[in-house]
């Protein structure tokens, strides 16, 4: 899942006021210069575990819709892992500094949807209950919708489990 050269990226505090989304705690981020590209530090009990978000376009998706790519930087290969459990017990902190990089991401490319899926069931499954937590302040900034069964339907926490979810900032 890795697509820049390294060193092209810029620090960004999203800790900005001025680009500030949610009240929730978040840890700052690494932009790349396109945008599309943004990595920050876990730091828990198992350490500082480098994460990594990245937006691509789906082709031939009207209106454009961009997959959220998450995951943990390999410290040895620089890959990018999307199946690691790291469990360092900030999952919360980690979901409002992506929802953050969302909303930097369409400040930039303009307010597109945003598909995201876990790579396992269980993954998903814990995207579902990380935005089911955080509900009131998620809301308050984004549509949230929640694929079930082949189809669309406006998030509710603590209904079903969903497949996928597509997320577009209000």
């Amino acid at each position: 899942m890795q697509r820049n050269e390294p060193g092209n990226y810029y620090f960004w505090n999203c800790l900005n006021p001025e680009h500030d989304t949610m009240n929730l705690e978040r840890y700052p981020y690494i932009n790349s210069n396109d945008f599309q590209d943004y990595e920050f530090y876990s730091d828990g009990p198992k350490g500082r575990i480098k994460k990594i978000v990245m937006f691509t376009k789906i082709p031939n998706s009207e209106p454009p819709i961009y997959n959220l790519g998450f995951g943990d930087q390999d410290p040895h290969s620089g890959e990018t892992d999307d199946v690691v459990v790291s469990n360092n017990d900030d999952r919360d902190i980690v979901l409002a500094t992506v929802a953050n990089t969302i909303v930097e991401f369409c400040n930039h490319y303009g307010n597109h949807y945003i598909f995201a899926k876990g790579s396992t069931t269980a993954r998903t499954r814990l995207y579902q209950m990380g935005i089911a937590g955080l509900w009131e302040e998620i809301s308050k900034d984004f549509d949230v919708y929640g694929l079930k069964d082949d189809v669309w339907h406006v998030f509710k926490p603590n209904t079903f489990n969903y497949d996928a979810f597509l997320v577009k900032q209000k």
